[in-house]
């Protein structure tokens, strides 16, 4: 889901790999948290900082300890979320249909975008300079859609709106946290950093309309039954509405995924062609 992105400076095509620059992933926003996808912000567990200086003397101040558990960190969601798309392939292959999918991968599925929440500790111990705020919002919004959407409301699983938002997070996981293992490594090959700044174009988009879709398809159910909603009266005199919550939701993506759409091609821009853009602040 949704991804708020902080400012960086692009780095140097030649020279030392650059530090990964926040591309949201490829989700914006549940419950206004689009401020995805690319990203990113959270960079996985791999540093960022206003320019390439900065961000280098940051990385060496992480020790040898914890950039170690970065590489294994991002090594390992690579290797999920490509343990993931095999799976995805091989059922299409051999099913033929998308129906049964996600109840064939859910269980990979929930383990590794749970998983993630280690990058909300990573910033709590201040090994990845990030604001705890934003990861937190970016790796909730993936949660939330996982968990209380498409989990929790079982008709809705096998809607093909649903393949389209595992297809697009997974290429951009992949790309992404192969993107952060390699620049910790200080080998990052050009390809993976093409991919990283080109695939959201189309990703991202893809991404947007599977979440919206799924959420549209779950609104009957969910006013239907009812289903984490608070009606009153209560001994706590307080009332929520989930189906309306929902609304609101997909609402809020209407302002925020032009933004960051946009965002996103400008940081683009700055990485592969090393244009200097001078953003106006808000």
């Amino acid at each position: 889901m949704g991804r708020l992105t902080e400012e960086a400076s692009a780095a140097r095509s030649d020279g030392p790999p650059p530090t990964p620059l926040p591309l949201p992933a490829t989700s914006p926003g549940c419950a206004a948290t689009m401020a995805s996808s690319e990203e990113d912000g959270t960079n996985g567990g791999a540093s960022e900082a206003g320019d390439e200086r900065e961000a280098t003397g940051k990385r060496r101040r992480l020790g040898f300890l914890a950039t170690a558990w970065l590489i294994f960190y991002n090594i390992a969601m690579t290797a999920g979320w490509l343990v993931l798309a095999i799976a995805m392939v091989r059922f299409y292959m051999e099913k033929g249909t998308h129906k049964g999918l996600y109840k064939s991968i859910q269980k990979t599925l929930k383990f590794f975008q749970t998983f993630a929440l280690l990058e909300i500790v990573h910033c709590l111990i201040g090994i990845v300079p990030t604001s705890v705020l934003v990861t937190g919002v970016q790796v909730s919004s993936r949660i939330f859609m996982v968990w209380l959407i498409t989990h929790s409301i079982k008709p809705i699983q096998n809607e093909e709106s649903v393949v389209l938002f595992l297809v697009a997070w997974t290429v951009t996981e992949i790309t992404r946290y192969s993107f952060y293992t390699f620049s910790l490594l200080d080998h990052l090959p050009y390809f993976i950093k093409w991919a990283r700044y080109n695939f959201f174009i189309i990703l991202y988009p893809v991404g947007v309309a599977g979440e919206l879709l799924t959420i549209y398809a779950a609104l009957p159910y969910v006013k239907k039954s009812g289903m984490f909603s608070i009606r009153l009266p209560n001994k706590y005199n307080v009332s929520f509405d989930y189906y309306y919550f929902l609304l609101i939701t997909m609402a809020s993506y209407i302002p925020l995924f032009p933004q960051l759409y946009f965002h996103m091609l400008r940081q683009r821009r700055k990485v592969l062609h090393g244009e200097v853009i001078v953003e106006k602040d808000d």
